[in-house]
């Protein structure tokens, strides 16, 4: 049963820049709910219990959103918005949120490593604090991931199918053919090129880590963009053991970069019954222009 996870919110978001100066790209709305409360429910409704999200400099607005809001709570309560008061109160009692800090900017398997302490020794979840994921079933997907580690006391990766033009953004896996939407995976290569990708399956933003991959991080020397990859430490540890990846039904928001941002905003507002209306006769206004 895996009962931790880990969420990585401690990059600078320089893709963002004015809007990330001075708040972290990880509390971007989505119509009206940051990108990581988004993470954290997934994590919440996959059963997770205890979450860990690393930070750095300038996150503190992260720490003060999941913590409680006194003065805000007893205006809310004073105006009688009672709803929006729960509201409130809901996102500091969510789950047992810790955070830990990554001091310098030394890549997504650094952070991970960060959290080692808190983590222990037990099987945990990784979820990317800026990508939002919807499963396309009532079982969320980091819960799907926990599933298999279960079965198979192994490693696990969401895999999610992209078109060629694109292979050469994401980490991409290679191993068996996917039966029920669940392979052995044998290499991961970071970033490649349309012709090195042994597939088109790439690495997702949800892991099930086991904690002998803090050894193979401490190991792991900087690749790309100087920085430590989890997908470098990962790959060491295939040489050792197996490990799978689920590709999964569903749809992920990457909102980490602006187009993806603002698409995923759109898709969001136009669920809301409230603007649902009147955003859908803007967008038909403008069709003809386009």
């Amino acid at each position: 049963m895996i009962r931790k996870a880990v969420i990585p919110a401690a990059g600078f978001g320089t893709r963002f820049l004015p809007a990330t100066k001075a708040q972290p790209k990880e509390m971007l709305p989505v119509v009206d709910t940051p990108v990581i409360q988004y993470v954290v429910t997934e994590a919440v409704q996959s059963g997770i219990t205890d979450i860990i999200i690393v930070i750095g400099r300038g996150k503190r607005a992260i720490e003060e959103h999941f913590d409680r809001s006194f003065e805000l709570e007893a205006q809310l309560e004073k105006s009688g918005k009672t709803a929006r008061l729960q509201a409130i109160r809901d996102i500091s009692e969510m789950a047992d949120i810790h955070f830990v800090w990554q001091r310098e900017m030394r890549g997504l398997g650094d952070a991970i490593y960060c959290a080692r302490h808190h983590v222990g020794d037990e099987p945990f979840a990784v979820l990317l604090g800026d990508t939002i994921i919807e499963s396309a079933t009532e079982r969320p997907v980091t819960r799907q991931l926990a599933d298999i580690h279960d079965a198979h006391d192994a490693p696990v990766i969401a895999l999610q199918e992209v078109s060629p033009q694109h292979v050469s953004r994401y980490g991409i896996a290679k191993g068996t053919e996917p039966r029920n939407g669940i392979m052995e995976v044998t290499d991961l290569i970071e970033k490649p090129s349309i012709e090195e990708a042994p597939s088109r399956l790439a690495v997702s933003a949800r892991y099930i880590l086991t904690p002998e991959i803090f050894g193979f991080i401490a190991e792991t020397k900087r690749g790309k963009n100087n920085e430590i990859q989890i997908t470098d430490a990962i790959r060491s540890l295939l040489q050792t053991r197996s490990a799978y990846g689920l590709q999964f039904e569903g749809k992920r928001y990457d909102v980490g970069n602006k187009t993806d941002f603002v698409t995923t905003n759109i898709d969001f507002a136009l669920r809301d019954p409230e603007m649902r209306t009147e955003l859908a006769a803007y967008i038909r206004q403008l069709a003809p222009t386009l």
